[in-house]
């Protein structure tokens, strides 16, 4: 969650809506003083900078409310996400689609289906018309929990409302496949014929970032929260024309199916398209040392190395992430809270392996005296818990009790 609202939009343009109307009892020099975005790098303060500006009279705006409910999103923070919809309701501001798309996509994140389907009931008692976004985000949120039934139902009704499917679309219905449970034989060759059927999908229906999205920094694969999605703003990172086949192998690496990866990436070849980073992270360590050999490298850099190495959880992928961290220290550069955080979170996500990537980071934040966001220490206590530890082993305590100072801080917020 550390991400959330450094990424709704910049840093700059998030305080100006949250400062855009201010008391005329606050004094111009005292109001200086403070900055509602002081926590923008934390995302589980938003309740707190709302809190904030509500005990300082500062009356918030629709796009106020936007920025907040889309760093709920980026955060998976499915309550406060509510919260800030009712708030909004109760000022006389009516929810627009741009809006409903922002918690569909939560719902998705947050593996939530029958709430986005209430969002969908909801918008129709109040005539909200459906853009193509949200169909498409209906989709991939039905998806998240392996619904194939109801991502069909949102497949006719779009086709029922002139909409053609584009890449996103197939990339939802193979994680629908994904997920469904039981997982059969037939589930990789499923995913293998929506490869085979995507290919079909017109220019014509691609979509394209909305301009709410843009001035948000909310990209599509964000919003339909796609594999590729921490990824897609870094340059040479990814071939977004190869998102259909990001999601199947993704799928199929979940799925232990390194007979349908093969396929996957033969059929890429075939298609006539070379692997990106994301594909082989054996490409993205020669990028980067080639970009290394020549100019000093950055934290940054090395970060977006080793998020990218962890994709899958390969053992190959999770040596490479243990010894660029490795290599990055050694060259004097360390982790701050955010990008601690987001490697924390990707780590604890192995769940096979010794759990070696995820225990170093962990050491490596301690060694600093950071605490992670509680997104990432929840993810990383799970992780813990599910390996045979015994319940007195120092690493375990030590994440609970911290586990259990953040969510008594930062959890606990009402149902929805």
């Amino acid at each position: 969650m550390s991400h959330c609202l450094s990424q709704v939009a910049r840093r700059g343009r998030f305080l100006a809506l949250l400062t855009k109307y201010r008391p005329l009892s606050v004094e111009t020099a005292e109001y200086a003083k403070r900055n509602y975005a002081n926590n923008v790098s934390e995302g589980y303060l938003l309740r707190d900078v709302y809190d904030d500006m509500m005990l300082d009279g500062v009356q918030p705006v629709r796009d106020t409310f936007h920025a907040l409910i889309v760093g709920t999103m980026k955060g998976s923070r499915l309550q406060d996400a509510f919260f800030f919809r009712d708030e909004m309701k109760a000022m006389g501001l009516p929810p627009d689609v741009n809006l409903y798309n922002f918690l569909i996509s939560t719902c998705g994140k947050c593996k939530n289906s029958d709430t986005a389907i209430k969002l969908l009931e909801e918008m129709k008692r109040h005539s909200v018309k459906l853009k193509g976004e949200t169909y498409i985000c209906l989709l991939n949120a039905l998806a998240a929990t392996g619904r194939t039934d109801q991502v069909y139902a949102i497949v006719r009704d779009m086709t029922a409302a002139g909409l053609g499917l584009n890449k996103f679309c197939y990339a939802g219905l193979i994680t629908a496949f994904k997920n469904k449970l039981p997982t059969t034989e037939e589930t990789t060759g499923k995913i293998i014929e929506l490869v085979k059927q995507s290919k079909g999908w017109s220019s014509i229906e691609a979509s394209t970032d909305s301009g709410e999205n843009v001035m948000m920094n909310v990209s599509e694969e964000e919003l339909y929260n796609i594999p590729t999605a921490e990824f897609v703003h870094r340059r040479g990172f990814i071939n977004r024309q190869l998102t259909v086949y990001h999601v199947a192998l993704h799928a199929c690496a979940d799925l232990k199916s390194k007979e349908t990866v093969e396929t996957l990436l033969d059929m890429i070849k075939r298609d006539g398209y070379s692997y990106d980073v994301f594909i082989d992270i054996d490409s993205g360590v020669k990028i980067f040392e080639e970009y290394t050999s020549s100019r000093p490298p950055t934290a940054e850099l090395y970060v977006t190395l080793i998020e990218g190495a962890m994709v899958g959880y390969t053992p190959r992928g999770m040596q490479l992430a243990q010894e660029y961290l490795e290599k990055m220290y050694a060259r004097g550069f360390f982790l701050n809270p955010k990008m601690g955080s987001d490697l924390l979170l990707a780590a604890a996500g192995e769940k096979m392996g010794g759990y070696t990537t995820a225990n170093y980071v962990w050491d490596l934040l301690q060694s600093r005296k950071i605490s992670p966001s509680l997104p990432a220490v929840k993810a990383y206590y799970e992780g813990l818990k599910e390996r045979e530890i015994p319940a007195d082993d120092p690493r375990l305590v030590l994440v609970g009790r911290t586990y259990d100072n953040l969510n008594l801080r930062f959890g606990g917020r009402r149902n929805i």
